[in-house]
């Protein structure tokens, strides 16, 4: 059996971008809606608080952190606070804000935005990259399961308003896709929400399902392997660090009797995971 802890007992209202730090040893993660970056190693976890919505997060070296708000890319350092815009996203646009992203293997960084109140195609996919930020994809509702393959191939992404799970090949050196996405997992008219994602180091891939209250395991295939129980419903990403499986949560959509029989809503949960099976986050290059 398979157990789950409490990793930290905040209530986020939207917890969202868990990040491994593999130079701190630390869990960095977001409260999308209370406009918070947590950063937690083996104390108490420290807050930052931001004017703008904030995201997710890729590490640039052992102080600095490239953090995705709703108006830019941030160089957000660590030990003193300190930051600075990288470039604009979508800073004309102030019905969006920044949703899931994660670091590529070849340096570069995927995020995706969204509409303040979930806009249907009002969201893109960008990647930043040595420099530049260029839109992927667009009229995306809900931009998630962003992640990537351990043999550095393929990236995936989904809009969870769609249910279907893409699949798109990378250049193994820059990064960039190559060609058109394809339908990796296909959850439309199942009933399950694709969240957050990441792939663990036998390729497999590892999804958080909003209402749910699991994370699954599925092959290169799309087969079904395993689930994760969970004790909240709304649990949004899943992250590698440290021999462990960190997942976010939200009390977001959760009324007062929900909230009430799920106390450990909005929660960071740890699952002990098998020797090996995590992958390192990745580096993320700011220049060429």
């Amino acid at each position: 059996m398979t157990m789950v802890e409490l990793f930290d007992t905040t209530a986020c209202e939207l917890g969202e971008g868990p990040m491994w730090h593999p130079l701190r040893n630390e869990l960095i993660w977001f409260d999308i809606v209370g406009k918070t970056m947590f950063a937690k190693g083996q104390g108490d976890a420290r807050r930052y608080a931001f004017r703008n919505h904030v995201s997710a997060a890729g590490w640039v070296d052992k102080a600095q952190i490239l953090v995705a708000s709703d108006r830019a890319l941030l160089l957000f350092n660590l030990d003193c606070g300190e930051q600075r815009e990288i470039c604009p996203l979508e800073a004309d646009n102030p019905a969006t804000r920044s949703n899931d992203g994660r670091a590529d293997p070849q340096g570069g960084f995927w995020i995706g935005t969204m509409g303040l109140k979930a806009e249907s195609q009002a969201g893109a996919i960008y990647r930043f990259y040595k420099g530049e930020l260029r839109k992927l994809f667009g009229t995306v509702t809900i931009p998630n399961a962003i992640a990537f393959t351990p043999d550095h191939r393929h990236a995936t992404f989904t809009d969870t308003a769609r249910g279907q799970v893409m699949r798109v090949a990378l250049h193994p050196e820059t990064g960039w896709p190559l060609g058109a996405p394809e339908v990796y997992i296909d959850f439309s008219g199942t009933g399950i929400n694709p969240d957050g994602a990441v792939f663990d180091a036998e390729g497999c891939f590892w999804n958080a399902q909003w209402g749910a209250s699991r994370l699954a395991r599925y092959d290169d295939d799309g087969n079904l392997l395993q689930v994760l129980d969970l004790p909240t419903a709304h649990v949004t990403c899943p992250a590698f660090g440290g021999g462990h499986l960190y997942a976010t949560s939200a009390q977001e959509g959760l009324g007062p009797e929900e909230l009430a029989a799920q106390p450990s809503a909005g929660m960071t949960f740890r699952i002990a995971v098998p020797q090996g099976i995590g992958q390192d986050e990745h580096r993320v290059i700011l220049e060429s």
